[in-house]
């Protein structure tokens, strides 16, 4: 891929240093909203020659730097099975930290050149930023030389990794957000044990679901997560609901449209005025102990929901507003720009398993994030899966309905976190909120600007 020889390596770096310190999680912008529309996925892999190997010539170690936390656990067990098949190819898993901390180090490591992995694991948000400092390889070539059919993964899912019609980012652990509800409470109240259609029809639930000792409140009917547990991500799709958005493609901030003021004030409400939601420091350690009644939460939440749960638990559509709204989200997997053809073709050797109906099965059963491939959501082994947790359904039917994110906080650094705080300040602090959102927009446009200046000098 080309980019603009004025563009300094070092410069981008120093960039992706300044929002490392942000955090950030879940998904990439809509189609329509992003810069640089991307091709068809079938065609991708086809636009470069396979030049690459298509497979290592010698055993070959690969360093991964992935999971960490219960998702680690479960991702151990994913390399030790890949490993186990003895292709000559050893993943080698190593752990730096949450997505901002791998971030951080990966960014240390890459001004130091030094110790870099092969694959690492980077989210919704982190990637791009290490595409803009030309950190990570294209994989068209390695793509066709591995004969991955493209055309099987989740369309939506596999064009968010890709820039001018190559591909940068392959989808692994990605998400949405669902709806989640403690049956049993629903069903005490005299609800039906579902989640609402519709937020209006949640307001006249939730008063029935809130218990109350004296003053102290026992139960909220729904919990809201603080910036740190991004809260930035699932107010998204509040704010699509209601009509309004984050950003356009080109980075024209919209938190000051009438629909996206008017579904920061519901949020505020639901806490201070209607009083049956919470602010929460552990959205899913309330809603599995009892302290909310429902939650959004993602879909990679679910393996530890119904671990921990001591109630039915259901999972349903987000509910609409105006229209439905929910964004897509998690992580992808990344071949870092300076390995060599050999350990790039081990390395997508690896990422072809993985994100497949074997390793790819596995991954998404054990986690509650999504397949990312066509044929694993219909294989028989998830048809037997569905029958057994069909919570985990709801996010593949979901799925179709769902649109990768605004550009104001996947490509912008620090755009989860900057919206996210502005969000406490209204649910928390009471403030108001065109006020907010005015400070909010103005450090957004602030932060914009390196990004559009790097977008420009690559092309677009």
């Amino acid at each position: 891929m080309k980019t603009s020889k004025t563009i300094s390596r070092r410069n981008l770096l120093k960039g992706i240093a300044l929002g490392a310190g942000a955090a950030t999680l879940a998904a990439c912008a809509p189609a329509s909203q992003r810069p640089a529309p991307a091709e068809a996925p079938q065609s991708e892999a086809a636009t470069q020659p396979a030049a690459a190997p298509a497979a290592p010539s010698g055993p070959t170690e690969i360093v991964y730097w992935g999971f960490s936390g219960g998702l680690g656990n479960t991702e151990d067990e994913l390399v030790k099975m890949y490993n186990d098949k003895n292709t000559g190819v050893t993943i080698k898993r190593e752990v730096q930290g949450n997505y901002e901390e791998t971030a951080q180090k990966l960014t240390a490591q890459l001004a130091a050149k030094s110790d870099l992995p092969q694959i690492v694991l980077l989210s919704d948000v982190w990637w791009f930023k290490f595409y803009r400092s030309g950190s990570l390889l294209p994989l068209n070539e390695l793509v066709a030389a591995q004969k991955m059919d493209t055309a099987d993964f989740v369309d939506s899912l596999w064009i968010e990794g890709v820039r001018k019609g190559v591909q940068h980012w392959i989808p692994f652990a990605r998400s949405t957000p669902l709806f989640y509800y403690n049956a049993d409470m629903l069903e005490a109240a005299g609800l039906e044990a579902r989640g609402p259609k519709t937020w209006n029809e949640f307001m006249e639930w939730a008063p029935k679901l809130v218990q109350k000792e004296g003053d102290t409140l026992k139960v909220a009917a729904f919990a809201h997560p603080g910036a740190a547990s991004y809260i930035a991500w699932l107010f998204q799709c509040v704010a699509w609901q209601f009509g309004g958005s984050y950003s356009d493609a080109e980075f024209n901030i919209k938190l000051l449209e009438p629909d996206t003021v008017r579904a920061g004030q519901f949020y505020q409400d639901t806490v201070n005025k209607m009083g049956w939601a919470i602010a929460s420091q552990d959205v899913q350690k309330d809603f599995v102990t009892g302290l909310a009644a429902t939650a959004m939460l993602s879909t990679g939440s679910l393996a530890g929901v119904l671990r921990d749960a001591t109630f039915r638990v259901g999972t349903a559509f987000l509910p609409e507003e105006k229209q439905f709204g929910c964004c897509t989200g998690g992580a992808g997997l990344a071949i870092l720009a300076g390995a060599s053809p050999d350990k790039a073709a081990a390395a997508m050797q690896y990422i072809d398993w993985a994100t497949g109906n074997e390793g790819g099965a596995f991954w998404s059963q054990n986690t509650g994030y999504m397949p990312v491939r066509k044929s694993t959501a219909a294989s028989e082994s998830y048809a037997k899966f569905f029958e057994e947790r069909p919570q985990a359904k709801t996010a593949v039917e979901q799925l179709p309905k769902t649109k990768p994110q605004d550009a104001a906080r996947v490509f912008i650094p620090g755009g989860d976190q900057i919206i996210g705080k502005g969000l406490e300040r209204i649910i928390i602090s009471k403030e108001d909120v065109t006020t907010v959102w005015t400070d909010v927009t103005a450090e957004l446009n602030r932060e914009a600007e390196p990004v559009k200046r790097d977008i420009a000098a690559m092309g677009g």
